[in-house]
């Protein structure tokens, strides 16, 4: 792990995913010009692929692509990220907004569309999910471990304000300040596939550079401190390709 002096937030990072390149190339351009941080795929595999690599703030999916349908991949990034989506179709019918909208879209452009609607729809999209900042703030990890999170777990009880998980005989554990902040950010999402660039963004300290491997190495070492087996975890599985999951019924408690 590497510090620096803390940035700037960087631009809003919007992922584009279209099979047509006559599309996907010039929208990339336009949204440049508009300071977004843009990446582009072709198809489903493309995307995972860079999902896996960054986090984004939008992604942009055409729902016709050569290796997956829109609406099932749109519902997999709402189910496992909270992913905001803008769902692009050629297909104008209101069964199919209908569909996307139930599924998690978050909005939904019909082809051919001007590029400045599109900016407009990503705008509104962002300002929904909250505003992007401009000056360093808290990190979601540190709103995770805000002094009122108390959980209860697999036979264990964690206070995220101190760190501190005990068993249930009431014995402490000792975590370091990254075990406990991984833990935390875990706890709050419960049953939820994160990706090792998940863990990562939630889990850093602004100015901070940290690798995959080094998320790899905590979560071994926390699958130690809960006493879960790494050759057959049952508690911190490896979704493998994927990322990680914690497996239980996760309760929060009064502070």
């Amino acid at each position: 792990m590497m510090c620096a002096t803390p940035q700037l937030r960087p631009a809003s990072r919007v992922l584009v995913v279209d099979d047509h390149r006559k599309i996907r190339d010039p929208l990339a351009v336009y949204l440049r010009r508009h300071l977004f941080d843009v990446r582009t795929a072709e198809d489903a595999a493309g995307m995972w692929q860079l999902l896996r690599q960054q986090s984004f703030d939008v992604v942009v999916l055409d729902v016709m692509l050569p290796d997956g349908d829109g609406f099932e991949l749109c519902s997999r990034l709402h189910r496992r990220e909270n992913m905001p989506v803008i769902l692009l179709t050629a297909r104008d019918t209101s069964a199919d907004r209908v569909r996307g909208l139930d599924i998690g879209a978050d909005d939904y452009l019909t082809k051919p569309f001007e590029p400045r609607e599109l900016v407009a729809r990503i705008n509104s999209v962002l300002r929904r999910r909250g505003p992007v900042p401009t000056v360093m703030e808290a990190t979601p990890a540190e709103a995770a471990l805000a002094p009122t999170q108390h959980y209860a777990f697999a036979g264990l009880s964690f206070m995220s304000s101190t760190g501190t998980l005990r068993r249930g005989d009431g014995s402490a554990v000792r975590l370091s300040t990254v075990e406990a902040r991984l833990l935390g950010v875990l706890l709050s999402h419960p049953n939820t596939i994160l990706s090792r660039q998940r863990l990562i963004d939630l889990t850093a300290r602004p100015g901070c550079e940290v690798y995959d491997r080094a998320i790899d190495r905590q979560i071994s070492r926390l699958r130690r401190k809960l006493d879960d087996n790494p050759l057959e975890p049952q508690l911190l599985r490896t979704i493998w390709g994927d990322g990680y999951m914690l497996a239980a019924s996760v309760a929060a408690l009064d502070a």
